[in-house]
C-alpha cells in the first residue's frame, strides 16, 4: 500500500461519517478505539491492520491531503 492509501484509511476512521468511536493517540501515533469496535471491523483488513500499528506521518499527510 502507499502512504496516501494508508492515510486515507486512517483519515476515514477518524473523520468519516461513523467516527464517533475512533480517536488518535498523539504519543503513540496510533488509532485508538475500544476492543469491541476493533472486533467489529476485524473483517475489514484495510482498517484492522492499524490496530497495533503506528502511522507517524498522519499529521503531515493530513496537512497535504485533507480537504477543507
Amino acid at each position: 500500500m502507499t502512504l496516501k492509501m494508508d492515510w486515507t484509511i486512517i483519515y476515514d476512521m477518524l473523520c468519516g461519517k461513523e467516527n464517533n468511536s475512533f480517536g488518535w493517540d498523539e504519543h503513540r501515533q496510533m488509532v485508538v478505539v475500544e476492543d469491541a469496535v476493533w472486533n467489529y471491523i476485524s473483517s475489514h483488513k484495510a482498517a484492522s491492520q492499524f490496530r497495533h500499528r503506528s502511522f507517524s506521518y498522519y499529521d503531515q499527510l493530513t496537512s497535504i491531503y485533507a480537504k477543507d
